[in-house]
C-alpha cells in the first residue's frame, strides 16, 4: 500500500494513532484504537489495517509491544497531508502581543529576542530558540584610519551605532589624501545601504571607479569591497535558546532520558544549528524539521518548528521558534511560531 492509496478508514486509524501519540507518547494497539473511531470496526479488523500501515512504513512496533508508534515518515506525511492546523485563541493573540510589546519597550534587540524565546518555551512546553543577526545593517559612514605606511584600519559604523573595524593592506607609496578621497568617494555610495548591496554597488561601478579615481586610491577602494564582502559572511549569528528545562518533563523512560541528553548535545553545537536554521531563509513560512530529517536532530528524535521573521522590506532579519521531542503538538506550535515571528519582526523590523 502507497500513501498515495489510503483510503478513508487507513487514514482514520492512522490519524487515531498519531493523536494519542502526540497526546501520550504511549504505542496504542487495536483493541483502544477501534473504540475511538466513528465507525463500527472490530479489533481484528483494526489489526488488518495497522498491517498495512506498518508495511506502508507509516507506523511500527516499538520493542515487543502490541501497540504501535507513527514512525518519522508517517509523522511527516500526517504533517503534510491530515493535520488540520489550528489557530491561536483571541486570548493567545493578546498574550504574545502585550509581552512582545512590553518586553520591547526601552529593551535592546537582545533583550526583546531573549525573552520572546523564554515567552515560546513558555507557550510550547519546549526549547525556544531565536537565531538573530541574518540581515546586514544599513551603513551610516566609512572612515579609513591609517596604522603604518602600508596598512589601514576600515571602520564601518551602522545606523544602528554599530561599529566594525576591518585591517587593510595599503599600496606602497599611498598619499594621505588618497584615503580621505577613498573616503568620500565610498561614503556618497554605500551610505543607507546595506553591506551586501554597497557591495553590489561599488561593483557596478567598476568602470567608473577607474575612471573617477586614480590607481592607488581605487586600490583602496577595492580593498574596502573584500573587507565589507567579509564583514557579511562573518558578521556574528546570535543563538538564544530558553527553556531547555521543560524538555525533561514528562519522561517516561530511561531511553526518553537519553534522548533529552542526546539533544542538549546537539544544542551545544552551535554552528549545526546555525547551519540547520540558516536553512529556513530560503523558505516564505514555518518549516518543520521532524528527527532524522536534520541531521543535527538525527540522534536524539527532536523536532523543529522554525520561522522568519523580517524587517518592513520583506528582508529576514532573524529566525525564531521551537524545539522539541517529535511529538510535539504540531498544530498548535506551527501558527504559535508564526505568529510570533510576524509579531517581533513588527517590532524589531521599523
Amino acid at each position: 500500500m502507497s500513501l498515495q492509496q489510503l483510503d478513508e478508514r487507513s487514514r482514520e486509524i492512522f490519524r487515531r494513532i498519531v493523536d494519542m501519540y502526540l497526546e501520550t507518547g504511549e504505542p496504542v494497539g487495536s483493541r483502544n484504537i477501534s473504540r475511538l473511531l466513528p465507525m463500527q470496526l472490530s479489533a481484528a479488523s483494526v489489526r488488518n489495517v495497522m498491517q498495512d500501515l506498518e508495511e506502508a512504513g507509516l507506523i511500527y512496533a516499538p520493542h515487543t509491544s502490541a501497540g504501535r508508534l507513527p514512525t518519522e515518515t508517517g509523522l511527516r506525511f500526517f504533517v503534510d497531508a491530515l493535520m488540520e492546523i489550528g489557530d491561536l485563541t483571541a486570548d493567545e493573540r493578546a498574550r504574545i502581543d502585550a509581552e512582545v510589546a512590553v518586553r520591547g519597550s526601552g529593551r535592546s534587540t537582545e533583550q526583546v529576542l531573549t525573552e520572546a524565546s523564554q515567552l515560546l518555551s513558555g507557550l510550547s512546553r519546549g526549547a525556544g530558540v531565536v537565531l538573530s543577526g541574518k540581515a546586514d545593517v544599513r551603513l551610516k559612514q566609512i572612515e579609513f584610519v591609517r596604522l603604518e605606511p602600508t596598512r589601514a584600519l576600515v571602520v564601518l559604523v551602522g545606523e544602528d551605532g554599530s561599529v566594525e573595524n576591518r585591517l587593510i593592506e595599503l599600496p606602497a607609496g599611498l598619499p594621505p589624501s588618497a584615503l580621505a578621497e577613498a573616503a568620500n568617494y565610498l561614503n556618497s555610495i554605500v551610505r543607507n545601504r546595506s553591506l551586501a548591496e554597497a557591495r553590489l554597488e561599488l561593483e557596478r561601478r567598476q568602470h567608473e571607479r577607474q575612471a573617477e579615481l586614480d590607481l592607488l586610491t581605487a586600490a583602496v577602494v577595492d580593498a574596502g569591497i573584500a573587507t565589507w564582502g567579509g564583514a557579511a559572511i562573518d558578521r556574528p549569528k546570535q543563538l538564544i535558546v530558553r527553556g531547555r528545562a521543560n524538555l525533561l518533563e514528562d519522561l517516561k523512560a530511561v531511553e526518553d532520558l537519553e534522548r533529552i541528553r542526546l539533544l542538549f548535545d546537539d544544542l551545544e553545537r552551535n554552528s549545526e544549528l546555525i547551519q540547520l536554521l540558516g536553512k529556513t531563509e530560503e523558505g516564505a513560512g514555518v518549516r518543520i524539521f521532524i528527527g532524522s530529517e536534520a541531521k543535527l536532530f538525527s540522534l536524539s528524535g527532536s523536532s523543529l518548528v522554525v520561522s522568519p521573521y523580517r524587517d518592513k522590506d520583506q528582508r529576514v532579519i532573524g529566525i525564531l521558534g521551537v524545539i522539541g521531542p517529535t511529538r510535539l503538538n504540531y498544530a498548535r506550535v506551527i501558527p504559535m511560531v508564526d505568529y510570533t515571528a510576524r509579531v517581533v519582526g513588527k517590532l524589531l523590523g521599523g
